[in-house]
């Protein structure tokens, strides 16, 4: 029997990088599913991902798919190992792959809504020039209270404490990074990715995709999921379509995500995708402990939580 729970998380945009691919577990139906989101894209995903530079897989129509099925390739391969998570999350983007995981959408119809979302969010953040930065030392109030009279800036992210990420025009998080650094950051560092989610400039890309969501075919959740616009285990369909609507133009709330996770005691999140960003955020979290698959043998997660 257990000891503790533990909580599959899949991450999202900023997890990226070149060669990404190449370290997943080997599944059969993964470049069929690659050959769907080329289809679906219009782009040449396996050479970018390959061979691509950092600032082509920060374009968000390319690092969406991919986040997408290298997260779900992970969290599938944890599960067929015998995994039984407690609960399953993702920070934005990798909320779909944790969604997958959890049979709400199966994971081609979940491709069909992340290639949609990016696009969509694509348009959007071209006609903006704007993107996000992480500020480092400052509490989510803080932060908060400095930019409120900023024009074109808001919080997006509460990722963990002393690390909040801000979103908005390139003119506001000018502005922003010069009164948050008086104002006692320790640093202010703009994130790899196109455009300023999570923001309501957003809101011509989150109008157009809840019209999607709204007809999409969603079943309960065979796992409990704690999603971003509202921290709180669920497995009602209807009410993971109703948070997801909101998502991209809502703060990602992912401290709150992680104490939901441990509100039954403590929690061994295991990161199911590239790199170890959530893993992390969560050392600033009490009762997590965390593990990315990258990082460790999946036998020994295995054995860590049995």
């Amino acid at each position: 029997m257990s000891t503790h729970h533990t909580a599959i998380v899949c991450p999202g945009q900023g997890s990226q990088r070149p060669g990404m691919l190449a370290a997943l577990p080997e599944l059969e139906s993964f470049d069929r599913l690659l050959d769907a989101a080329e289809a679906l894209s219009g782009l040449e995903l396996r050479t970018i991902a390959s061979i691509g530079a950092d600032e082509d897989l920060a374009d968000t129509r390319v690092a969406q798919p991919l986040l997408y099925l290298a997260d779900w390739a992970w969290g599938t391969t944890l599960l067929e190992c015998g995994l039984r998570p407690t609960a399953v999350a993702g920070h934005s983007l990798g909320e779909f792959a944790a969604l997958t995981l959890a049979g709400v959408f199966s994971v081609e119809a979940g491709l069909e809504l992340v290639v949609e979302r990016s696009q969509l969010m694509s348009v959007a953040a071209a006609s903006l020039n704007g993107g996000m930065a992480a500020v480092l030392g400052m509490e989510p109030s803080a932060v908060a209270e400095a930019v409120r009279e900023i024009e074109g800036v808001w919080v997006a992210n509460d990722n963990a404490p002393g690390q909040i990420v801000i979103s908005g025009t390139d003119e506001g998080l000018e502005a922003a990074t010069a009164t948050l650094t008086e104002a006692g950051a320790r640093r202010v560092v703009r994130l790899a990715v196109s455009g300023p989610f999570h923001s309501p400039l957003m809101s011509p890309a989150a109008d157009s995709f809840a019209e999607l969501l709204r007809g999409a075919q969603l079943s309960d959740a065979r796992i409990p999921v704690v999603q971003n616009t509202c921290p709180e285990m669920t497995t009602d369909a209807e009410a993971v379509r109703e948070n997801l609507i909101g998502q991209i133009v809502s703060p990602v709330r992912w401290t709150e995500t992680m104490l939901t996770l441990t509100s039954e005691g403590p929690v061994t999140m295991i990161e199911a995708g590239p790199g170890n960003v959530l893993s992390g955020l969560a050392r600033r979290v009490e009762g997590v402990t965390a593990r990315a698959v990258e990082d460790t043998e999946i036998e020994s997660i295995l054995l860590e939580v049995s």
